[in-house]
């Protein structure tokens, strides 16, 4: 990893910088893709399946019996693990439900607001290098207990037209009620245009790659909502001497095997421990099935001295990372002062996997530096709040001159007389 000492502040910008493409180097593709989905429906989408996926398939659905196989395939042991991510997660998740608010702002005027589940949205889960069927259970869980009617799934299979059976299982498990084979750009069309076979929905979740990313995008574009623009995968560890090395350097490493344009940084005020992780990498690097992509990855991350800890908080707001680790002496300095990170994770015997699989956190988190203004995905992504209001004689008799001065002075005539001929009936 490249170690840069002690930063100056102007040259913040160029060393957070993120190993990604901009919008404009895909968008052209993007947009010839959705052209053709858009007019020619199932065709495009298995025509773009067979060119990037390389295989060619006679049903872009999952049956029902592909399901049933699937589950036999898996072993007891992960049946376990997952249903005990899913119990966290649904306990952390159902505890975000919220009761109608209800108020009554001036006598006789009442105002309230519920939320109202979205009634079709679409799950894409990478499955290339990683099938992560973790993100089945953090994005279907949630959509479930929201009440979400139809919750349409899209996967890449492999070469064989074959999808992942643990991802069959996750999906099955949570209540997904349709799956369909298709990955990359050409899923995202299909739930943006809906196919003969693909259901329209009406907004978009999940991680992928940077063509993922910026399809879900232009998908915005057709009147199609997103979770959020998440793209590669990016983990900021501040850590001080308190902080084990190697523990340090299996966070970073477990980043950076997500794929070749993920980002790991970590910063400190102990050049010591720098080295001391910098050389835990190299050895722990080694045994990684995932060698070629972590090392790929490693070229895109620093291992950055500042002076201090306040200048390390600074940079790390600037950064915003997806997740942030925070292994300190002084951690309620960092987990106050944090505002700009999408999960925290605190403490030596926090890593960062358990957000990825089973504490009940969620794990569909901005990148990019979105987590500036963007949530992680939780059970209100899934919903929408209606407002609603109900005006009694009393209510209009107090608050309808009010109405009648703003809307006049807006130049608003038939606002103002729709209170007008109220009034004059009730006097």
């Amino acid at each position: 990893m490249n170690k840069i000492l002690n930063p100056a502040r102007a040259d913040w910008p160029e060393i957070l910088k993120r190993p990604t493409q901009t919008v404009a180097d895909i968008e052209q593709t993007v947009n010839q893709i959705f052209d053709e989905i858009r007019i020619k429906g199932n065709a495009a989408v298995a025509k773009y399946t067979e060119l990037f996926d390389g295989t060619k398939l006679e049903d872009l659905k999952v049956s029902q019996t592909e399901v049933t196989e699937a589950e036999k395939q898996i072993s007891a042991e992960l049946k376990s693990a997952i249903k005990l991510a899913k119990a966290n997660i649904e306990k952390f998740h159902a505890a975000q439900k919220t009761s109608k608010l209800s108020v009554e702002t001036t006598n006789g005027v009442s105002c309230w607001q519920e939320k109202k589940a979205i009634q079709k949205v679409g799950l894409y889960i990478p499955g290339g290098t990683a099938p992560l069927f973790s993100s089945i259970l953090m994005l279907a869980i949630p959509a479930r207990l929201a009440g979400c009617e139809e919750i349409v799934l899209c996967t890449p299979p492999d070469k064989q037209g074959r999808i992942n059976p643990a991802i069959l299982y996750a999906a099955e498990l949570c209540g997904v009620t349709q799956i369909f084979k298709i990955g990359g750009i050409q899923a995202i069309g299909a739930m943006t245009f809906g196919t003969e076979d693909v259901p329209q929905v009406y907004k978009i979740f999940g991680p992928g790659n940077q063509f993922v990313t910026v399809a879900k995008q232009l998908a915005t574009k057709y009147q199609v909502a997103i979770d959020m623009p998440a793209g590669p995968s990016e983990l900021l560890v501040y850590a001080d001497d308190s902080a084990n090395a190697a523990y340090v350097a299996s966070d970073l490493l477990s980043q950076a095997e997500h794929g070749i344009d993920s980002q790991v940084i970590m910063v400190s005020t102990s050049e010591k421990l720098i080295d001391a992780v910098s050389d835990e990498i190299e050895n722990q690097l080694q045994e990684l099935p995932r060698k070629a992509i972590a090392d790929k990855a490693i070229e895109n991350s620093r291992l950055i001295l500042v002076n201090s800890e306040e200048e390390a908080l600074k940079l790390i707001n600037e950064y915003g990372p997806e997740h942030f680790i925070i292994c300190s002496e002084n951690e309620d300095y960092f987990v106050q002062g944090v505002i700009n990170a999408g999960s925290v994770f605190i403490g030596n015997y926090t890593p960062e996997s358990a957000g990825d699989y089973a504490s009940g956190t969620n794990h569909t988190l901005p990148t990019n530096g979105y987590a500036k203004q963007y949530s992680g995905v939780n059970l209100d992504s899934f919903m929408k709040t209606i407002t609603f209001q109900k005006i009694s004689e009393e209510g209009i008799r107090e608050i309808g001159p009010a109405i009648e001065l703003l809307a006049e002075a807006e130049g608003l005539q038939a606002h103002k007389n729709a209170v007008s001929l109220r009034l004059n009936d009730l006097r």
